[in-house]
Order: structure tokens, then sequence, then C-alpha cells
């Protein structure tokens, strides 16, 4: 691995996106998919609901407003509408109108959408399964284990 200077540090970025400079255009990428309400609607439209097994093994299809809402439990009608808004505006969901009364609204994932959600499902998995553990383990730190100084 070489040490690189600044300069050369930015001179890369504009060829390559490194999400751990500053200015790199990704940090806002990731800043956004790693909010709570982007990885439960990508899951959401993804087919990762619950099924009569318990499992997430859905296929990706489209949702109206409304079935996500009543999906994601607590999100609020604000904070879904600039979900969604912004999942659209990055590539990863459509939204299709249809010109019914009332009119029919329904959002689903882009191919692009499609391979986000893959990563997204692993990430929900394993907080499912590993919930548990860390439960035990903040019930330690909060009981005085964890209180430690940090070094270097």
């Amino acid at each position: 691995m070489t040490t690189m200077t600044a300069a050369q540090r930015r001179a890369r970025a504009r060829t390559e996106y490194e999400a751990f400079l500053a200015a790199c255009p990704s940090r806002d990428l990731l800043n956004r998919i790693s909010g709570k309400w982007v990885a439960l609607t990508l899951s959401a439209l993804g087919g990762g609901l619950p099924g009569p097994e318990g499992g997430c093994g859905g296929e990706p299809r489209p949702m109206r407003y409304s079935e996500l809402a009543r999906t994601l439990a607590g999100v609020s009608q604000k904070m879904l509408t600039q979900t969604l808004r912004s999942l659209e505006r990055d590539g990863l969901v459509s939204r299709t109108v249809v010109p019914t009364v009332p009119v029919t609204v329904t959002y689903e994932l882009t191919e692009q959408g499609v391979s986000l959600y893959r990563v997204v499902r692993g990430l929900k998995t394993w907080a499912e399964t590993h919930m548990d553990e860390v439960i035990a383990h903040r019930a330690r730190y909060d009981a005085g284990v964890g209180t430690g100084t940090d070094a270097d």
C-alpha cells in the first residue's frame, strides 16, 4: 500500500470515487442509502415481506403508496414521501401513475434498485439474526462491563 499526498488523492478522486474523501459524491449516496427508511422501503419493494413461514423470500413487486405505508410501521407520510422521491431521483425506484379515479400510483424497484436490495436484504437478515446477541452485549455494557477508556 502506497502513501499518497493530498494532491494525489484529489487527482485520483477526479477519476474514481473514493468515499473516504470529504468531497466525494459517493458519500452523499452512502448517506442516503444507509438510512433506516431507505433500507426498509427497499426490503418491502424487494419482496422482503414476511411470508407464511415467517421468511422473506418474496420476489420484487410493485406496491402502492398506501401498502408501503402500512408495511413500514412507524413511518410518517412525510418521511415515506421523501424516501420514495430520493430513491426515484437516484434511479433505484420507478414511479408509475395510472389515470384512474382516484389516481393509482405504484412504486417498483428498478434493475439498479434490485441490485441494492440484494445488499440491503443481507443487512436486514443479519440484524434480525444477531439481535439477541446485540441485546445481551448492550445489557452487559450498560451494566458497567464496557466502561473502560478508549486507547489507540
